[in-house]
């Protein structure tokens, strides 16, 4: 059966002009529809009044605009840090996963990203430390469960760097409401495709991004591999198109989407 796949804008594309006020939330909307993406991934740091959740009436007006433009919001993150020991620090990270559950259930995002944490972690506690954050993980799962929303972990090249670390997760949690974000750029320590494929078929959701960490080096990414595992697996959903580094972002956004489409082809559903 062919992939349905569909293009989603990560917001953090627009970081610097989000955080500086020169680019609007609605002016990120509009933005996204006129280059066509099917979705939109509103990372919540963007959200007024982040880190609380906003009045249901933000949310919801946030939810229209997307819907008149033709966009649909697939999914929504936060920043927390489970590899942190002191457990009030990281309780109060677990709430706000669960707050903005209930957010992207509003917003009708189906998946919450959250991320496995940035301390550092000797290589011989990480096993240690991994087991206390299934715990944590375990129980924005169930909380996402009872709201309809994915929790998916991205492996972001701090704590999890390889998919070895990812399977680990994914194998311990082990619920259906659990799943990838898988991205591109994240993996350091081996070969970045053989990792992708590895991981692929615990991907619910994507980072595509302009480049890939060979080895610890970044490289151009080969766009047609990653189409190529993708186009092998069984993945149904959105790619989202993330670029990084200086330069103009609606540039550097409207090149590298269109980069991605000519890679994938027929293969997208749009």
């Amino acid at each position: 059966m062919k992939n349905n796949i569909k293009l989603s804008l990560n917001a953090f594309s627009f970081n610097a002009v989000l955080n500086g006020g020169a680019l609007s939330l609605d002016g990120l909307l509009e933005f996204a529809s006129e280059q066509k993406f099917a979705g939109i991934d509103l990372t919540a740091y963007y959200v007024p009044g982040y880190p609380e959740v906003p009045k249901d009436q933000v949310l919801y007006e946030i939810k229209r605009k997307a819907a008149l433009l033709g966009l649909h919001i697939s999914g929504t993150g936060v920043r927390n840090d489970f590899t942190v020991e002191d457990a009030t620090k990281r309780h109060k990270d677990v709430q706000l996963v669960k707050d903005w559950t209930i957010a992207a259930s509003k917003l009708g995002a189906p998946i919450m990203r959250i991320f496995s944490g940035t301390q550092p972690v000797a290589p011989s506690n990480w096993a240690t430390v991994a087991e206390r954050m299934v715990g944590d993980i375990k129980e924005c799962v169930a909380f996402g469960a009872d709201h309809g929303v994915i929790v998916a972990l991205q492996n972001h090249n701090d704590f999890i760097q390889t998919a070895e670390h990812v399977d680990f997760f994914i194998e311990r949690v082990g619920s259906p409401w659990f799943g990838l974000v898988l991205d591109i750029g994240s993996y350091s320590r081996l070969d970045p495709y053989d990792e992708i494929a590895r991981n692929v078929r615990h991907a619910v959701s994507w980072q595509i991004k302009e480049k890939v960490n060979h080895f610890g080096e970044p490289k151009d990414v080969d766009l047609s591999r990653i189409a190529e595992i993708i186009g092998e697996s069984e993945y149904h959903g959105y790619l989202l198109v993330e670029t990084l580094g200086p330069g103009d972002p609606h540039e550097k956004v409207r090149a590298f989407s269109e980069s991605v489409r000519g890679a994938f082809g027929s293969n997208l559903s749009v």
